[in-house]
């Protein structure tokens, strides 16, 4: 038996690329055995596991659906693929967060914010140089569909307030803070705990700087309510907003808004 853009081929003997191609992907150009590139005449072994790509095509949806599900299992990706989340601020955290849900095949990503690209975002988070000047909702969706075309993402082009989190977030099973101002990360837990019982929660708190990695950890304040971070290095001169300490915290909000859908959110705090 071969794999063949993760479906199953009856295996013969002295088969090659260019015959799968030829039955299974007219125009394939490219093709890859067992994660190495091959020449289209190689021959194939039993077990063998094949992708035959056609140069700069965006896999179909059922194709990039299949390969989702080979590498998160089943019932996993069920889940995740069913998911809304909403993330509020797409700064260096908030990018981080929605390309990593992106990459899991998130269902549906709710997107807020009301700021522009500018040149000292380029250290940290998920935005190209071009892209200086655009606003971040139309740039982290463009990048993010260039990612996954097939995650649905919603943008909210506005600054948040207490008041229009809850109605903003209503339908969204998970929502990661990712604000920079303490003011308004006071204010989205409060949003959370008043007028959005029961839904997932994930904020930040302390990730400036190039600390030690290990001081970054995920507690549960309430249930279903979680905080990341070390909760004392704020940013400040001389101790800056840098991509690995804040991209170790954007993973460890991603990583728990997952555990959070797939029902396994408890951790020690």
């Amino acid at each position: 038996m071969l794999l063949v853009n993760e479906r199953e081929v009856a295996f013969t003997l002295g088969v090659c690329p260019q015959d799968l191609a030829a039955r299974l992907k007219p125009g394939a150009d490219i093709f890859i055995v067992n994660g190495y590139p091959v020449d289209a005449a190689a021959e194939l072994q039993d077990g063998d596991a094949c992708w035959l790509i056609c140069r700069g095509e965006t896999p179909p949806a059922e194709e990039m659906d299949r390969l989702l599900y080979a590498r998160h299992t089943p019932g996993v990706h069920e889940k995740v693929k069913k998911a809304v989340v909403g993330v509020m601020g797409l700064g260096g955290l908030g990018s981080s967060v929605a390309v990593a849900l992106a990459r899991i095949g998130t269902g549906k990503l709710l997107l807020a914010d009301f700021d522009v690209v500018e040149p000292s975002n380029l250290n940290r988070q998920q935005y190209f140089i071009d892209q200086v000047g655009m606003k971040k909702t139309e740039a982290l969706k463009r990048n993010l569909a260039r990612i996954n075309p097939y995650v649905e993402v919603e943008t909210v082009d506005e600054e948040l307030t207490e008041e229009r989190i809850p109605d903003i977030f209503q339908n969204v099973d998970v929502l990661a803070e990712c604000f920079d101002s303490a003011a308004m990360k006071a204010a989205a837990l409060r949003a959370a705990l008043i007028g959005l019982k029961g839904k997932g929660y994930v904020g930040v708190s302390g990730v400036a700087g190039y600390a030690d990695n290990n001081r970054i950890q995920t507690r549960e304040l309430f249930p279903g309510i979680f905080i990341v971070g070390d909760g004392e290095t704020a940013a400040m001169p001389g101790r800056g907003l840098m991509a690995p300490r804040v991209g170790i915290a954007a993973h460890h909000q991603a990583n728990q808004v997952l555990r959070i859908l797939l029902g396994k959110a408890e951790v020690r705090s």
